[in-house]
């Protein structure tokens, strides 16, 4: 999803959009539109708060990372991530037809990369996952009847554990911490 600080390129985007249907703005007239979608008067004020973010950024920043998981089955895999834990489908890339798959699953703020690279990841993977509301979870997983998995809650000393485990024996625990 874009903010603000995306507005330069949703500026060029939507120039680009209505100059394909021969309508033509300037730059700075679409600049003026992204301000004023995000509540500015004016492009001056959107940009003076885009230099503000700039300069308060540090210049090293590492964000959580993405584990990738090794599937051998699209539709399998589809039905675990997407059908059974409630995953989006965010884009799937192949490099041609009958290419292997490589995608991108999501759900609340959560990324996975699932690949049939062989070269991508090892099957059997795990990734420990901090959540809220880990009854919850399990209560909607339990609901949905899923004929392969069956996950319960099991208390570790350093929190209330679910663990699933995908067709491709890789395992996701998720942890609501104490």
């Amino acid at each position: 999803m874009r903010d603000f600080r995306d507005a330069k390129l949703m500026a060029k985007a939507l120039r680009q959009a209505l100059a394909a249907r021969d309508i033509d703005f300037t730059h700075s007239e679409t600049l003026e539109i992204v301000a004023r979608q995000f509540g500015f008067d004016q492009w001056n004020i959107l940009s003076a708060k885009l230099e503000r973010q700039e300069a308060a950024t540090p210049a090293i920043a590492i964000q959580p990372p993405i584990p990738i998981f090794r599937i051998f089955d699209v539709a399998k895999a589809k039905e675990f991530y997407c059908g059974f834990l409630g995953f989006a489908l965010d884009w799937e890339h192949r490099f041609g037809d009958d290419f292997p798959l490589y995608c991108q699953v999501s759900r609340s703020g959560m990324i996975l990369h699932l690949s049939e690279h062989s070269g991508d990841a090892s099957p059997g993977a795990r990734a420990f996952v901090p959540v809220t509301g880990v009854r919850a979870l399990q209560s909607e997983l339990a609901a949905k009847q899923y004929r392969y998995m069956k996950p319960g809650l099991q208390e570790a000393p350093w929190g209330l554990e679910m663990e699933v485990i995908d067709p491709f024996n890789n395992r996701l625990t998720f942890c609501e911490r104490m």
